[in-house]
């Protein structure tokens, strides 16, 4: 079963991913993604400027709790969820004393066993691309949101170099480049086989993004969906640029 695969797979990277977590949150990158998400926020939920705290928000797919972490530090009320228990662990141990205002939880992202209408955001970083049903992913996060929450989703075409010749010689060249550069490459001490077999076999691999998430956004009733494909000038550090120079994040935001 790929799901089973996939807990398995990240179970193994959970300590070397949680490593990277630390190093965002030691560098300026937690400094990026805090002004990221609270200005993101709080175009779309104004109120939160001032009263953070009154807000819920829900990370699906929290890995090791980076976000959470910065999240509950800019003041929110955390919920953060993962669906393999050795990431939750690395989540709660990496957020130290504020371990005890996120309230980390297992669950499966695809059919999240949360009331509808209990959340205020819903934002994930880094996980639509390695989901079996993305459709189903959307239709789950969008019940969790009341009327008027702001979705926000943070992905990039991470393995579309398995399906396109173009887009594989770029991911070389970001290899390259990479090595040139004196950058570590975070491909490196990875197990880039199996994360390619997993790869292989999910859905959004080989297909256009983000046109296919604001598609199935107003598909499945979302207002205000709108695709930022230069949101990693924000948010990607200088050694992620040259890294991922040929798979640039973006964001997509909906309002339900």
């Amino acid at each position: 079963m790929i799901k089973d695969e996939n807990v398995a797979y990240w179970t193994a990277r959970a300590a070397t991913y949680s490593e990277v977590n630390k190093d965002e949150l030691a560098n300026g990158q937690q400094g990026v993604w805090s002004r990221e998400l609270r200005d993101q926020i709080a175009d779309a939920l104004p109120w939160t400027r001032e009263d953070p705290a009154g807000a819920r928000v829900l990370e699906v797919g929290c890995g090791p709790g980076f976000l959470a972490i910065v999240l509950a530090r800019a003041g929110f009320a955390v919920t953060a969820v993962d669906y393999t228990p050795a990431m939750l662990e690395a989540a709660r141990a990496n957020a130290g004393e504020l371990a005890e205002r996120i309230d980390f939880r297992q669950a499966d992202a695809e059919a999240l066993d949360l009331p509808d209408a209990s959340f205020d955001v819903v934002v994930s970083r880094n996980l639509t691309w390695d989901l079996p049903h993305p459709r189903a992913a959307y239709a789950s996060w969008l019940r969790v949101l009341r009327p008027g929450g702001v979705l926000l989703v943070y992905d990039a075409n991470w393995y579309g170099h398995l399906f396109d010749p173009e887009a594989r010689a770029a991911y070389e060249a970001d290899r390259t480049a990479t090595a040139r550069a004196g950058v570590k490459d975070e491909y490196a001490g990875t197990d880039i086989s199996a994360m390619e077999r997993i790869a292989r076999r999910m859905p959004l691999s080989p297909v256009a993004r983000p046109a296919w998430d604001a598609k199935t956004l107003a598909q499945l009733g979302a207002r205000e969906v709108r695709c930022d494909e230069r949101a990693w000038e924000r948010v990607f550090s200088a050694a992620e640029r040259v890294n991922y120079a040929s798979t640039p994040m973006f964001l997509v935001r909906a309002v339900r």
